[in-house]
This record gives C-alpha cells, structure tokens and sequence, in this order.
C-alpha cells in the first residue's frame, strides 16, 4: 500500500501524467452528466420497478455502465461497440485476410479494424434503440410513440452512444487506461454511494432483524473472499522457461541466457463477460417488443422466448457456458502459438526439452488450453454468483456478490495501476 502511494503522488507530481490523470478524470465526470439527462416521458417510478424485478433490465443496466437506470440519452452505453467488436473479431477468425491485418500489419491493421467495428456501431445501435424502446412501451415505462418520435428518440441515443464511445476513445488515447471499460467502471462505481444508503437506510428502519445478521456477515466474508480470489486469477500466470542459444562472433559468445515467457491464466480478462452478456441481452431485446405483437403465433413463440431467459436456471447455465465458450475463443484470437514460435526461433530461442517450430507451436497450445480451462471455470463461477447467492437468499438483490460488476471493477483497477506504474517507471528511467 505504501508502494502505490508513493507511485500515486510520483504521477501527481508529474505535469503530463497529471495532465493524462486529469483528462480522464473530466472525461469520466461528462460521462456521468450525460447519464442523467433523460429522454422524455419516462415514468420514473415504473422504471425503478422494472429494474429491480428482471434479471434483464438490471444485467443491461450494468453492461450500459448505469446509462439504463435513467433512460438517459446514453442509455445503451458502449455496448452497441462492444458488439460490433465480436462480429468483427468473428469475421477476423473466418477470413485469413481480416486476420492478416491484426497479425501482420501490427497496429495499423488493428485500427482498420476498430474503424470497421465503428462502422458496424451505427445500424446496430438504431436497432437496438428502437427495438429497446418498444420494449419499454410494452411495459409502460414510456407512453405510446408515434413513429416519428420513435425514429428521433432512436437518432438521439444512437447519437449517445457514439459520443460514448467516442469518449472512450479519447480517454484511451490521451488519459490512462482503456476508456470503454473505464466508462463502464464509472457506472458501476457510481451507483455504490446510492446501494450503501439504502442499505444503511434499511438497517436504521428496523427491517433487518436480529437473525438475518449473521447471513449478511457471511455474505460479506464470501464478498472479500470473492475479490481475492479475482485478484489472485487475474494476476496468475504460468511461467515457461526460454532460453537462447549462444552465439560465437569473433572472440566473444553471445547469448546463453535464459527467461521465461509469462502465459496469463486469465489472458481474456473481463471481454468474455461483456461477450456472453451481449448475445444474452440480444434475444431478450427482440423477444419483448414483439411478446405484444397483435399475431397470437409471433407473440406466443417470442413471450416464450422472454420468460425462457428470464429463468434464473435456465439463465444461469446459459451464462455459464457462455462465458467458458467465449474465454476460449478470445484467448484464441489474442494468442497465437504459431507466431510466438516463430519469433522463438527467428531469435535464437527455444524452450528446453522442447524442438523448434511446430513442436514449440504445439507445445504452448497445450500449455494455454490447459490453464485456460482454470481461468474460464472461474469467470464463470464468478459470473453466476449473483444467480448462486440470490437462490439463497429468497431472490434479495439487495446482496448480490461476484458477478460482472466484480470482474470489471477488480480488472479496471488493476490494468489503471499498472499502466500509472509503468507511466511512472517510464519517466523515472
């Protein structure tokens, strides 16, 4: 602890990283202004009835980094973005051409194809936009619209959401840290004041009896227990011995020395929850307009879809193998054992025990599937906490430990404190 602060006040003390510190900082507190500034009609008490009885509404409320929880104009969040960005990292795994630009052309394929994912934003949020108001007609939160009110509420969300996104942007590029998770982080963060007074409230109220606080100090030894561990996966790694061959140049041997090459046990980080909760968010967005629909056969099959996501079973499972499915397919996009063991041996290295080349290749592919298994259980677990804990608890949201607020919480933090360390070792050196 005493490290950090001394690392904290060194970035203070250092006009650019202050200047970077001070940014994101402003850029996270127009964020928060944008978030409170409503679309019209919304029926306030219905809202706040809507998100504390569905699984649905507080998830997205969450993913919207707490855009939803006033009908804001950015009410979607980045997640449009977000979604756009797996059907682009999808496409990239089917055609070799895509995945040549993030491989091989370095960083200016990787913009490519962020511009190809903001492009894709656009349809996908008045989509979204339209699909979700409906939504909210069907359960009186908004009064009737006509379709041409529809169509303007749409273009002033979308407009939302690009701006968001635009500002994450910003933030990434001239703050610290990575801006879309960081406007996320700040949802979630700021919703916590609110919690913990109503839960203060509730205990100066009398309504929590003598008997229930000893389950709510056991939830609170599973909260802590729950942030170790998340600490303790995300910073795990697994370490393989790399050693480089000497090199005789003259009168002098070069080389010899060895190292090791860290492999993440978690090398997805919090993308597979953002993952699984975007496909899930999906189907329950389409299936809610149109459970109202005047066809009694449209309205059966997409009620029935809506109440099969709404079971907290069901849902569970869903979310589960989601985010296991999800881990692997990042990590496989992120991590290609075929490149580092040509970079292996273009350098002189290699692992010891092991030959170079497709051997190297094969080696670390069992190596990463391996750990990933460890790491992709435990986003799991840590996902359907929530769901685990409220099937004990009678349903109370009023304890929800774990789940997606948890993992970008602990993940935000952790990457913002080590990109300050490494901005501060930079200017030491």
């Amino acid at each position: 602890m005493t490290n950090f602060w001394q690392k904290f006040t060194s970035a203070l003390k250092d006009p650019i990283l202050r200047k970077r510190i001070g940014f994101t900082v402003l850029a996270l507190v127009l964020f928060r202004v944008l978030a409170t500034i409503p679309i019209p009609g919304v029926d306030a008490a219905q809202l706040v009835k809507l998100l504390s009885s569905s699984q649905f509404f507080s998830i997205f409320n969450i993913f919207s980094g707490g855009g939803l929880s006033n009908l804001s104009i950015v009410m979607l969040g980045v997640g449009p973005f977000i979604t756009a960005s797996i059907v682009i990292q999808l496409l990239t795994m089917m055609f070799p051409s895509w995945k040549a630009l993030m491989h091989e052309e370095g960083e200016a394929g990787r913009m490519k194809l962020s511009q190809y994912s903001r492009i894709l934003a656009v349809p996908l949020c008045l989509v979204s936009a339209i699909g979700f108001m409906m939504l909210l007609q069907s359960e009186s939160v908004l009064p009737h619209l006509t379709v041409a009110h529809l169509l303007l509420n749409a273009v002033v969300i979308t407009g939302g959401s690009m701006l968001l996104m635009w500002l994450g942007e910003l933030i990434s590029e001239f703050g610290i840290g990575n801006g879309v998770s960081l406007i996320i982080f700040a949802g979630i963060v700021a919703r916590l004041p609110v919690a913990a007074s109503n839960f203060i409230a509730k205990i100066a109220g009398g309504t929590v009896s003598a008997g229930e606080i000893p389950t709510y100090i056991i939830f609170l030894v599973i909260a802590i227990a729950a942030v170790a561990a998340t600490v303790f996966i995300t910073e795990a790694e697994r370490s393989v011995p790399v050693t480089y061959a000497k090199q005789v140049r003259g009168n002098k041997v070069y080389g010899g020395s060895s190292t090791y090459l860290p492999l993440r046990l978690n090398q997805a980080g919090v993308i597979p929850i953002i993952f699984a909760l975007s496909i899930l968010i999906l189907p329950q967005m389409v299936a809610g307009p149109l459970s109202k629909a005047a066809n009694p056969a449209i309205a059966s099959i997409a009620g029935s879809i809506f109440s099969y996501f709404n079971n907290q079973l069901i849902y569970g499972i869903l979310y589960f193998i989601l985010v296991v499915a999800f881990t692997y397919f990042y990590t496989a996009v992120t991590f290609d054992p075929q490149m580092i063991s040509e970079n292996l041996q273009q350098s002189g290295a290699f692992i010891p025990g092991v030959r170079p080349g497709d051997p190297t290749r094969d080696h670390l592919a069992n190596i990463v599937t391996r750990i990933t298994l460890v790491g992709a259980l435990f986003l799991g677990l840590i996902a359907v906490l929530p769901i685990i804990i409220q099937s004990f608890n009678n349903g109370d949201r009023t304890i929800t430990i774990g789940g997606t607020a948890l993992l970008i919480v602990v993940s935000v933090v952790l990457d913002l404190l080590k990109k300050i360390d490494a901005q501060v070792a930079m200017r030491e050196y």
